[in-house]
């Protein structure tokens, strides 16, 4: 965890799925999570867990927000109209789905770039290693780093959306 981050962060432009431009600063007063996602991975029931968090917690300052990748193992092929459908019509996925980006490399999205330089529980700061890494953002700025294998719905990430709900 680092407050490093919180005002540059919600300062970086990125692209919802129709083009439009958006900022974590669109969500500033919330607890966010932010993951990135792709449809064919082993992963990718973890959007069952993401909804379900969604729902139990949008009403009290929480969202989800999704950014498909396909950077590993080209497990998010499809347009972003594909993604979306997808999204909807298995997971009934209720969040807001970003468009299409990059999380490693020199392409990188500057919002990843950013998220990067903060630590997991480890002290590991760095590479995405895998689809469904999140990162939990705090209105006071804090960032909470969660790597891929752990469940949306574990204790240790329900713990830090609970203590920092706004209402």
């Amino acid at each position: 965890m680092t407050d490093k981050t919180a005002t540059d962060l919600r300062e970086i432009p990125f692209q919802t799925a129709d083009g439009a431009t958006a900022t974590l600063g669109d969500y500033a007063d919330d607890v966010v999570l932010v993951v990135n996602v792709a449809s064919r991975c082993g992963l990718t029931p973890q959007y069952e867990q993401l909804e379900q968090l969604q729902k139990a917690y949008a009403e009290r300052g929480f969202t989800v927000l999704g950014f498909p990748c396909n950077q590993f193992m080209g497990q998010e092929p499809g347009s972003m109209d594909e993604i979306l459908e997808y999204c909807s019509t298995t997971w009934g996925v209720s969040f807001p789905v970003f468009d299409k980006v990059k999380v490693n490399g020199g392409k990188a999205a500057p919002l990843y770039k950013a998220l990067k330089q903060n630590p997991d529980e480890g002290g590991h700061a760095g590479r995405i290693r895998w689809n469904f890494e999140k990162f939990v953002l705090t209105p006071d700025g804090a960032v909470h780093r969660f790597r891929p294998q752990l469940k949306p719905d574990d204790p240790a990430i329900v713990s830090v959306i609970e203590q920092n709900l706004p209402r």
